[in-house]
């Protein structure tokens, strides 16, 4: 017997990517996963914190969008 995943089942955001911990309303870069936690350090760096696996989603396009507008922003202030 087969088995279909939903279409709108999401995975985790893999390393290196924009994720939210939904449990802290915090989005950050994937870092890596070490004890069954999630790594996750803050766009403009700095200490990283744990998060559970199951509070780590991917971001909206909207969170997305506006994520990377704010380090864009962020990297045209830093060269005036």
């Amino acid at each position: 017997m087969l088995l279909c995943m939903a279409s709108n089942q999401q995975t985790r955001p893999g390393i290196g990517e924009l994720a939210k911990d939904s449990a802290r309303s915090r989005i950050g870069v994937v870092m890596g996963e070490v004890g069954g936690r999630v790594q996750i350090r803050p766009i403009g760096g700095g200490r990283e914190w744990d998060a559970l696996p199951d509070n780590v989603v991917a971001l909206s396009a909207r969170e997305e969008l506006s994520t990377r507008l704010a380090i864009k922003n962020g990297n045209s202030r830093d060269r005036l």
